[in-house]
């Protein structure tokens, strides 16, 4: 988000390949994810004006405002979709670098997700940039994944105590 309260150009990529993926199906229902920032209102309420701006009916999105980063946003819409029955196909919409983890946690947490790939794919403004952008992933991939399994552990082993 940028300070005007307005997408930056990675969320605007990221909600033009999830409308043009969700195009190729016959009722979608889109499930924008991301709390208040620093700036502005809602990621979620900000991906779902775009969404609805590029045709998509508001009752066709679902939004989930309270994640604060990947493995919370991960954990609120798996919990989203078990509490309103909504099993599958369930298809994640990320940039390319960061797919592979928002994959892994919503496998973690439960959710039979496969990738949401959109047909273009633009590139950062630089090679330096987008190597950025692989290699944050390096650390927060296996991280956010031991974090996911021992919440789904601890919530297993509370469901089994009560």
């Amino acid at each position: 988000m940028l300070p005007d309260g307005g997408p930056s150009t990675t969320l605007l990529w990221r909600v033009e390949g999830a409308a043009a993926f969700g195009a190729r199906l016959a009722a979608p229902l889109f499930v924008p994810t991301g709390g208040v920032g620093r700036f502005g209102p809602s990621e979620a309420s900000v991906m779902a004006g775009l969404l609805v701006a590029r045709g998509v009916p508001d009752e066709r999105i679902l939004l989930e405002e309270t994640g604060t980063d990947t493995l919370t946003s991960v954990r609120a819409v798996a919990a989203l979709l078990r509490d309103r029955g909504i099993a599958a196909p369930v298809f994640a919409a990320s940039s390319l670098y960061h797919l592979p983890r928002c994959l892994l946690l919503l496998r973690l947490m439960g959710v039979a997700a496969r990738a949401a790939v959109p047909p273009v794919v633009p590139a950062a403004a630089s090679w330096w940039r987008r190597c950025y952008w692989w290699l944050r992933e390096v650390p927060a991939l296996p991280y956010d994944a031991a974090l996911a399994l021992l919440l789904r552990r601890r919530q297993q082993g509370s469901a089994q105590d009560g």
